[in-house]
């Protein structure tokens, strides 16, 4: 090997570890701040640890929601196939209620129930989540419609 193929190895050496320890900086940096997105089924079926923050989607079961004391609230998250209790102290989004697709940010508990530290609900009657979306069609839960001016929607169904 002369001294130019040498020099070019040794080039592309350096350069193959200088991007993996980069990747490595930057994954590492982002580790804590990402925050993963389950739906009712997949927390059964992944069995996610309790304390690890992340995000749940589906819809509020009906008949599940109860005020507590104060600002607290219980309900149920469900994709249709599985259903998560879900408990929130503070103030539910204004669009917040039964049937409603939601998405809530927190962790489980030892026992299994989620305690959310942050509800976000949709924001008009078209829009649903994009990973509550597609939780629900995973599920086979998720339905379109033509509205009586021709245009396709989709609704969920319980």
């Amino acid at each position: 090997m002369n001294v130019k193929k040498r020099r070019r190895l040794a080039f592309a050496v350096a350069l193959l570890v200088a991007a993996s320890g980069g990747t490595w900086l930057v994954l590492n940096a982002l580790g804590p701040n990402v925050l993963y997105f389950y739906s009712p089924s997949e927390i059964q079926k992944e069995h996610v640890r309790p304390g690890v923050d992340f995000r749940i989607g589906g819809l509020v079961a009906r008949g599940s929601v109860i005020h507590g004391k104060g600002a607290a609230v219980t309900f149920k998250v469900t994709d249709g196939k599985a259903t998560v209790p879900v408990n929130f102290d503070g103030v539910l989004p204004d669009l917040f209620r039964q049937g409603q697709g939601i998405v809530a940010i927190g962790k489980l508990n030892d026992s299994g129930t989620f305690i959310a530290s942050q509800v976000l609900a949709k924001h008009d009657a078209r829009y649903m989540p994009p990973e509550v979306e597609a939780a629900l069609k995973k599920t086979g839960r998720w339905r379109a419609y033509a509205d009586p001016n021709g245009m396709i929607k989709a609704k969920a169904g319980l």
